[in-house]
């Protein structure tokens, strides 16, 4: 929606703090030998110099984002009456709805870290409305994705702190196969750990995210029911359910498991996320191999985050993190 060029630490989920604090906690980072007089002053002026770069990436139009989400939100709905009626075949409905269904979660990413419009702003009701219909084809409310997504932000890989934590899994095949096992009623994982989180938050926000969250899943439910009772449940299979299963095992892979595996003890500031090869690519993993940027810097927009980790590169491996990948 508009350039920002100033880092805004609210998108954080935490306090940057200023340069020569923020290297007490990232000592591990830079493998300089103990007792080197220079360790200190090394961190703090490489630190600098990577704000300084990261600076370059903040902002930009930010209405592409607009578009794709409205735009998305909008093609979603029309399946619906087009496969109920025969107009759009059910396996291209499945594969579009599908594709919607995680695209929206990029959108929303965005509006969870202010990015579309920040507080303050004319436009600050289109952050919220990008957030809100990105995240209805996986039946979340807005609410529900940004608290609990902070949260991870603040207490990346930890066991009990991070919502994300129950991703974790010793290989690929474990990691495909817990997206779908922690999606089951009685599982402590996905939305049942963020409800579990909201609860222990117990603030106005996360009381806020469990009651439109009811209520998402409500209308979800009903909308199933009333279709199929009406003879349109294939229709009701392709346009949201199974578009909802596959789109959310698409996402806690590429978005949670991919850049974050392994997790045990990685909670230092250079080693929460690691840069990957994805075999299917940076875009259809949603430009998570560079997932590691983010973390560093949320402000930076997604499709600006592999351009980011090329320039920081340098720096990046000096502050030892494994950049062999790309």
């Amino acid at each position: 929606m508009t350039d920002r060029p100033d880092l805004d630490e609210r998108q954080y989920g935490f306090d940057l703090g200023p340069a020569d604090e923020a290297v007490e906690t990232d000592a591990r980072a830079l493998p300089l030998g103990p007792g080197d007089g220079l360790d200190r002053y090394a961190r703090v002026e490489l630190l600098k110099e990577e704000r300084e770069i990261a600076a370059r990436f903040h902002g930009g139009p930010m209405w592409g984002y607009v578009a794709a989400a409205f735009g998305g939100f909008a093609l979603w709905l029309a399946l619906f009456p087009l496969t109920m009626f025969g107009v759009v075949h059910p396996l291209v409905t499945l594969a579009v709805s599908t594709f919607l269904t995680v695209a929206g979660y990029v959108t929303c990413h965005e509006a969870m870290h202010d990015n579309i419009a920040p507080r303050g702003s004319k436009h600050r009701w289109m952050n919220q409305w990008v957030g809100e219909v990105s995240l209805l084809p996986i039946a979340v409310p807005f609410s529900m994705g940004r608290v609990t997504h902070l949260e991870h932000h603040k207490h990346c890989n930890h066991p009990e702190k991070d919502p994300d934590y129950t991703d974790e899994a010793p290989n690929m095949l474990a990691a495909w196969y817990k997206t779908w096992w922690n999606r089951q009623p009685r599982v402590d994982g996905t939305i049942n750990r963020y409800k579990t989180v909201c609860e222990q938050l117990d603030t106005e926000e996360s009381r806020t995210a469990l009651k439109q969250t009811l209520m998402v899943q409500l209308v979800y439910l009903a909308t199933l029911f009333t279709m199929a009772w009406n003879g349109y449940a294939i229709a009701a299979a392709v346009c949201w359910w199974l578009p909802r299963q596959l789109g959310l095992s698409w996402i806690r892979f590429f978005l949670s498991w991919a850049p974050h595996h392994p997790r045990e003890g990685h909670t230092g500031r250079y080693d929460q996320a690691y840069i990957f090869k994805s075999k299917v690519g940076h875009f259809w993993s949603m430009c998570m191999e560079t997932h590691l940027i983010h973390h560093l810097y949320p402000g930076i927009p997604n499709h600006r985050t592999r351009q980011a980790y090329f320039a920081l590169k340098p720096i990046l491996e000096k502050r030892g993190v494994d950049c062999s990948a790309l």
